[in-house]
């Protein structure tokens, strides 16, 4: 029998590891960030062209490498920071396990200029799918400058399942942002497609969290300090009138690697809980400085996922920490002990209570129920019970009477038969069809009489269906835009300013009237009637906030997620009694049957319903 195991070659064992540590031109961004970061440097500038998938390139002033070295970084798990497997327990740099570089090189045209402080010339290396194309001197400064051209070229299948160029620029945005975050005193520079992102001079982390965010968190942000035997918490919380709509400025960093923990972050909005509204995400850098040997960071590829030796300990520090933050600036409500001026004035308060008072009060039975031991859960009027089972009577007359009645077929093919006999081409057959009988149950759900039954509707879902069809048509018939009459500002995170950047005609056609103004700054000139004064802006946040988080297994374009996203939220919620209030034009309002579209739609909506 012949032998069918082999060992695979280099380059495809590369291109394999490659699969899980770069999945995507941020992650190869954030590899090279990290490594300059881990050479000590103190000036680092990015550079990326057509959303890193022509170019990726990290310049630094780090003390850079020998020849040696700069050829075996590009060998698999080749690293200088492990040397034995007590020092995987005590990791404090960015990368350990070598995988970065090789992975890259196995997906990319490389070409890296290095050079030390006591080398007089540099080392030039070119690579190209795992293999060296060219290896010579050069003259370089000292440092590291690493070019990534053309990620996935000769793996076509993941270019091919790459995002748009906005989409990709929002990822990388995102990686720098939570690098250049960790480390304040470093200069950063940020440059795409040349034009400058960021310029971040390197200082305190008061002035990078501005920087990287905005002016408009300058005097809104709370110093956090809790030194702790386990854990030591510093960093930064936004007041609660700065939390906004969208996630995305939450920033955890465990000996400054950020983290993602939903665990943690429910910490922190359960500090702000009854200071924001549910649907609020509040704003805050925190850092958590632990023992790595209370911590495992070698869980996932992307380092971005940590096990902590006792997360509930860790949820508890940080909790209270933001708490002690929030009422130290007394940004937290806190109670008052002192007496209203109209209770004070009540006469149990300004009389004394004299003796005679005393003992009546001890002789009173509810004075005694609460007092003696055993006493407080006893009823004093015990014939209050006695009648306990006429209160069955009414179940059991309600009872007989549905063993009496006929019951209702509220199958799903009666309800179909019925809506089929509606003639399609006739939409007030629909309306002559429904009596003018409705009832709202929950607040969620409409049950319409017919003339053989009745029918479920949720007002929710179909509310989402018409405006869909609504939005659906507005190529054609485009929705008013009400005009502000004072135009109004406001500033969003440099990721969020992409997306919207990208979305502005769509937002157009759907009644918004939104213009830049500069770098991350938006002008809002007008907004659909439907919405309400002073929500203009948060309008716009709920919709950025839903299509960053859309996570449809279905391909689709941004005009599509723009409309689902609109008719999901403004879609009449739950909860509310507006239709019962409005019975008798119940249906004309909330389902138009004058319009054949709805009516076919609305056709479709209830079959599916059932």
């Amino acid at each position: 029998m012949l032998d069918v195991i082999q060992l695979l070659p280099d380059n495809i064992a590369n291109q394999i590891a490659a699969g899980e540590v770069i999945q995507r031109p941020a992650s190869a961004v954030k590899e090279m960030l990290e490594n300059a970061i881990d050479a000590g440097a103190t000036q680092i500038h990015l550079i990326i062209k057509d959303a890193g998938k022509e170019l990726i390139q990290v310049n630094d002033n780090g003390k850079g490498m020998s020849p040696t070295d700069a050829r075996l970084c590009f060998e698999r798990h080749a690293t200088s920071k492990i040397k034995s497997i007590d020092d995987l327990f005590a990791i404090r740099t960015m990368g350990f396990r070598g995988e970065a570089l090789a992975s890259i090189a196995a997906v990319a045209q490389v070409d890296l200029k290095t050079k030390t402080e006591s080398d007089e010339v540099g080392t030039h290396l070119q690579v190209e799918n795992s293999m060296v194309k060219l290896q010579e001197p050069c003259q370089a400064s000292t440092g590291t400058s690493l070019m990534v051209k053309n990620l996935f070229f000769n793996v076509p299948a993941r270019r091919q399942f790459l995002k748009s160029a906005s989409s990709e620029t929002r990822h990388i945005v995102d990686e720098f942002i939570r690098v250049a975050m960790a480390f304040p005193h470093i200069t950063f520079q940020f440059t795409n497609n040349n034009t400058t992102v960021f310029h971040l001079d390197g200082g305190k982390l008061k002035q990078r969290i501005v920087g990287l965010l905005g002016n408009q968190y300058m005097s809104k942000l709370v110093p956090v300090e809790e030194p702790t035997e386990v854990v030591t918490i510093k960093g930064f919380i936004a007041s609660p009138d700065m939390a906004t709509k969208t996630r995305g400025n939450q920033y955890f960093f465990v000996n400054n690697r950020f983290i993602k923990s939903a665990y943690l972050n429910h910490a922190v909005s359960q500090a702000y809980k009854d200071l924001i509204a549910k649907d609020e995400f509040p704003v805050f850098v925190l850092f958590i400085d632990i023992d790595p040997s209370r911590i495992d960071i070698n869980v996932h590829p992307t380092k971005q996922e940590i096990k902590f030796e006792d997360e509930r300990i860790v949820y508890s520090f940080v909790s209270a920490a933001v708490k002690h933050a929030l009422s130290k600036y007394s940004l937290a409500p806190s109670l008052d002990f002192s007496l209203n001026p109209e209770i004070e004035s009540l006469q149990s308060i300004t009389q004394p209570f004299s003796s005679q008072q005393q003992t009546a009060t001890k002789n009173d039975y509810l004075f005694q129920s609460f007092t003696e031991k055993g006493k407080a859960h006893f009823l004093e009027n015990k014939q209050d019970i006695r009648n306990w089972k006429d209160l069955y009577k009414i179940q059991h007359e309600f009872e007989l009477q549905s063993t009496h009645s006929q019951p209702i077929n509220l199958s799903s093919q009666t309800i179909e038969k019925e809506l089929t006999n509606l003639d399609s081409n006739n939409p007030l057959d629909l309306q002559e069809e429904f009596q003018q009988q409705f009832l709202q149950i929950a607040q969620g759900y409409i049950i319409v009489t017919t003339k053989n039954g009745f029918l479920v509707i949720d007002q929710h879902l179909a509310h989402q269906r018409i405006l869909y069809e609504r939005y659906e048509h507005a190529t054609t018939n485009a929705i008013s835009i009400q005009q502000c009459l004072i135009p109004q500002t406001f500033e969003l995170s440099a990721s969020d300013a992409i997306l919207l950047q990208t979305l502005l005609e769509e937002l157009l056609l759907l009644g918004y009237h939104i213009e830049p103004f500069g770098h991350t700054t938006f002008i809002i000139q007008g907004v659909p009637a439907d919405v309400k004064a002073g929500h203009e802006k948060k309008s716009i946040e709920k919709i950025l906030e839903a299509l960053k988080h859309e996570q449809s297994d279905i391909k689709l374009d941004k005009r599509e997620k723009v409309i689902r996203t609109m008719a999901m939220q403004k879609a009449m919620p739950y909860g509310k009694n507006s239709i019962s209030m409005k019975c008798k034009n119940c249906l004309p309002n909330c389902l138009p049957v004058n319009n054949p579209n709805y009516h076919l739609s609305v056709k479709k909506f209830l079959l599916n319903l059932i």
